[in-house]
């Protein structure tokens, strides 16, 4: 069974949408995919799923209440697709304990009838975020162009670099003190540089080193860059990419691009997944190409290795920038010219993404002199 956690530095970027497209298209291409809804603070993958309320989810099996786990496993309307739902209504529910944490990993993988097991995690750094996305090595970190959800995505791997040191390291060991006395001080912890952390480790206890850098060695999480504007917005994943070998000691592979789509809202609105509601259009055709990728990969996971192949997929999602990008404008083009989208509407959408870029500029020229002064006072993200 594959695992494939996704998650995301900051909300409102997508991922909840390529979670349940991405699970319904693994499952048409005959995959058995059961996809769990681990945000459990704001369940609402039921609602992108058009999937109809349950009486049970995860939250009334983890409050103590009489049911199995396999009772809350419900099949879809999807052929191959199941679904376990969250429980927003339950409080506290987004701060589960170590021991319920444990108990849902364990159940979890314990399923052995799944070719693939899709995790629509919660948006941020939490520890429990972190463990789940860290139940593999392949995870998948959704991001947008925008310089916050970009930062973001960098930020929460670098947070899962880190956690991946707490559990190699062990308590009372000297790489734990190391990171025990960052850890008094949560400013300097998130200034802290790895590699400098990790050069101290060595020279204090190298036997903790080769732990962690074993255990590193299988982490090479992948990308996908969500609701694209246009063709050079796909250079925001090279950055990505740049700051994360940089600085953390890893690399990315980049799944995909997906471009902005408003018949999103449509289908949202209508509780049906945007691959059901219009599979043709190319926010459906890039969930479908992502998925194949996906399933091409199968049995070769030792690929992620090679600096050539990681290369590749950076040069492949370029192309396909380009190529979504065409099509979007071949079907505005065909909406005018057949009246189904008159020219004010075509102004008014305009005026609202500049309106939009607008808000945006101005929270990225707030944000880069932010980062110019604590740069300027030696800090490093």
């Amino acid at each position: 069974m594959r695992i494939l956690p996704i998650a995301s530095g900051k909300g409102g970027v997508g991922k909840s949408l390529v979670a349940a497209n991405l699970s319904i298209a693994l499952a048409q291409a005959g995959k058995s995919v059961v996809l769990v809804d681990l945000d459990l603070g704001a369940s609402s993958l039921h609602l992108i799923l058009g999937f109809n309320a349950r009486k049970h989810g995860l939250g009334t099996y983890l409050s103590g209440a009489k049911v199995r786990f396999e009772d809350i496993i419900y099949p879809t309307d999807y052929p191959n697709l199941r679904f376990v739902p969250g429980d927003a209504e339950i409080p506290g529910l987004a701060n589960i304990s170590y021991r319920q944490k444990t108990q849902i990993a364990k159940r979890l993988l314990a399923i052995d009838d799944a070719d693939y097991l899709v995790l629509d995690l919660g948006a941020g750094t939490g520890a429990n975020i972190l463990d789940f996305f860290l139940l593999s090595g392949r995870g998948i970190v959704v991001t947008a162009p925008t310089l916050t959800a970009t930062l973001n995505a960098y930020l929460f791997l670098k947070n899962a670099v880190f956690r991946l040191m707490w559990d190699s390291f062990k308590p009372r060991s000297k790489a734990r003190a190391v990171l025990e006395s960052l850890k008094k001080d949560g400013a300097s912890l998130q200034r802290a540089y790895i590699p400098e952390i990790l050069g101290r480790v060595s020279e204090v206890d190298p036997a903790s080193r080769a732990a962690f850098d074993m255990r590193m060695s299988k982490l090479s999480p992948r990308l996908v860059l969500n609701m694209l504007e246009d063709p050079k917005d796909a250079d925001k994943a090279q950055k990505i990419r740049r700051s994360c070998r940089e600085y953390l000691g890893m690399d990315l592979e980049h799944l995909g691009i997906i471009y902005r789509d408003d018949l999103q809202d449509v289908a949202l609105g209508s509780r049906i997944p945007i691959i059901r509601y219009k599979p043709q259009s190319v926010l459906s055709q890039a969930i479908y190409r992502i998925a194949d990728k996906l399933v091409s990969s199968e049995g070769d996971e030792d690929a992620f290795l090679d600096p050539e192949y990681l290369d590749d997929s950076y040069g492949a999602a370029d192309t396909e920038a380009e190529a979504d990008f065409e099509a979007k404008m071949d079907y505005v083009e065909e909406l005018l010219s057949s009246g189904a989208l008159t020219q004010g509407d075509l102004i008014e959408t305009v005026r609202m993404q500049q309106y939009e870029l607008g808000q945006i500029r101005k929270e990225n020229a707030f944000l880069k002199a932010k980062m110019a002064k604590a740069l300027s006072q030696g800090f490093k993200v």
